[in-house]
Formats: structure tokens, sequence, C-alpha cells
């Protein structure tokens, strides 16, 4: 699968996204070996209660017995692309190498390029629970 298939994913799980607090829709799309799970951000009007769209992501290819990240597409309808929020790095870490690729994108078009690990260096992974 592309870059350009997995963005589509994203967008397709951005229409159901529940935003009705900020309009601030986000879509997300994981490859997983070979399967696409997708998640879309739910707010909550108690707004740390909300959940991204990179964590419904994650959420689903879990369920679906994935245990690791091939590509991340992230997209909103905003100017420009937004990175997922640090927590949702440090979830995508658990299940990605540093140089997976994260496609941020926006429905206008814009798109940028990343890695996991350009996104959250000195990540804290399962290597340092052995200390």
């Amino acid at each position: 699968m592309d870059h350009a298939d997995l963005i589509e994913a994203a967008r397709d799980a951005r229409e159901a996204a529940y935003a009705p607090h900020s309009g601030f829709k986000v879509g997300a799309a994981i490859l997983s070996e070979g399967h696409v799970h997708r998640g879309c951000n739910v707010e909550n009007v108690a707004y740390p209660e909300g959940t991204c769209a990179e964590a419904g992501a994650i959420a689903a290819m879990a369920l679906a017995g994935g245990r690791r990240i091939d590509a991340v597409a992230v997209i909103s309808g905003g100017a420009a692309p937004v990175p997922p929020c640090g927590g949702c790095r440090q979830k995508l870490n658990e299940f990605a190498e540093a140089d997976v690729p994260v496609i941020m994108a926006t429905t206008g078009g814009a798109r940028e390029e990343t890695t996991v690990g350009a996104l959250l260096p000195g990540a804290f992974g399962a290597e340092h629970m052995d200390a």
C-alpha cells in the first residue's frame, strides 16, 4: 500500500470523528503487516477524557492481533498538517521502529512526512525497563 492510499484511509476515518465541542476532526490509519487499521478522534465535554485518532487506530490494530506498525497517516482539516500529540507519539513508539514513516496531511492536500524517531527523540522504550 502506498502512502496516498493510507492517507485516503485516514480521510475516511476522519469522517466518523466525534468532535461536537471543537469541530476539530482527525483521522488516522496504521499499516500493520499488510492490514490497515483506522481510528478517529472522539471528544468528551471533559476534554482530557477524549481519545485521539492515533490511539483509536492503535486499539483497532491490537484488536485485530497486530503488534507492529509499518506506517502511519494522520489527516486533519486545518491549513497545515498536524503531528501526533506527545502521548500518541509514545503510543506509536510502543509498536513502531524509529524509521517508521509518519505522513501528516490535510484535507486540502498539504502533506509532510517524518518518522516516529524524529517525532520522539530519546524515546522511553521497553529496553529501559531492564535497568
